[in-house]
């Protein structure tokens, strides 16, 4: 089962030298989402990712630093919500935030992958609910719809990845299930991370 990482809202110190940790540690494919920063915030920020891991970055915003710094891809959502003119489609990939099964159904052909949230109750938003029952979900993987381009978001934590994989998708993306152990410094993250990558793997 694949895994993405999506950044926190908000940049924090050490996030950058934390991330290039990541990559170093086996992270694939990080969503860079920041949706208060300024198109120079955001160079800044990708200045500091060392060049041989730019390609596994997916912007949200400003999706023409894509191109300026050679990153892996871009991310569709309310903000952004169409492809740019420029992009190619053999150099860039192109994923899209969904939040209904029509939504997946509508968006599947003309995607690399998707993001369908939320799955679980969100860890980071409190308040934020699963917004999908086991059986509709298992409906739409019936249908084919997430086995070949779907990652779940939402409240994916190291307790839910298999169940996840029962539910059919493709991958897990994971935002608050990560940087949650923050609080036990890098260290913490590292191992939070290598314990995702390792029921990914094994699953």
């Amino acid at each position: 089962m694949n895994l993405a990482v999506i950044t926190l809202p908000d940049c924090f110190e050490g996030e950058t030298s934390l991330v290039n940790s990541l990559f170093f540690h086996g992270l694939g494919k990080l969503h860079l989402r920041k949706p208060g920063a300024g198109k120079e915030m955001l160079s800044d920020w990708i200045r500091e990712i060392r060049p041989e891991y730019r390609k596994r970055i997916v912007l949200h915003d400003h999706h023409d630093l894509a191109r300026e710094f050679s990153l892996g891809g871009i991310h569709l959502n309310g903000r952004n919500p169409e492809v740019p003119e420029w992009l190619d489609r053999k150099v860039f990939t192109v994923s899209r935030s969904c939040h209904s099964i029509q939504e997946v159904r509508e968006n599947l052909a003309d995607c690399d992958y998707l993001f369908l949230s939320p799955v679980f109750d969100s860890i980071s938003k409190e308040g934020y609910g699963a917004a999908f029952s086991p059986s509709s979900l298992r409906e739409a993987a019936e249908e084919g719809l997430l086995k070949d381009k779907v990652y779940a978001l939402g409240g994916i934590s190291t307790d839910n990845l298999e169940m996840v994989r029962e539910m059919g998708f493709k991958g897990a993306a994971v935002l608050g299930g990560l940087w949650q152990a923050a609080q036990d410094g890098k260290d913490g993250i590292l191992l939070r991370l290598d314990e995702y990558l390792r029921l990914c793997r094994s699953l």
